[in-house]
């Protein structure tokens, strides 16, 4: 499940101007790079809701999302690695 936890937001990942086929790619690279603890807001021109749950999958409790604007025409989400000492075993 996707939850929030109050982070230090570093920068922002606009990928409206990136082709549909790139995005996922270019936002899985921005997370794979993201230091334990911070976060970034991903911009985007549609929910990215699915994600999420990719993302859980991916990162099993690693990451933190919350929304901070939706829509319509533009989507603002937190996305944040947690400190290394706050991750949740998932089995």
């Amino acid at each position: 499940m996707c939850e929030a936890i109050v982070e230090t937001i570093s920068q922002e990942l606009d990928v409206r101007n990136i082709t549909p086929a790139q995005r996922y790619a270019s936002i899985c690279e921005y997370i794979d790079q993201l230091a334990f603890g911070a976060s970034f807001i991903l911009i985007n021109d549609h929910d990215p809701k699915p994600l999420c749950g990719q993302f859980q999958a991916e990162y099993p409790g690693q990451l933190f999302w919350t929304y901070i604007e939706e829509g319509p025409s533009v989507w603002r989400v937190e996305i944040g690695r947690r400190d290394k000492t706050t991750w949740r075993l998932t089995g």
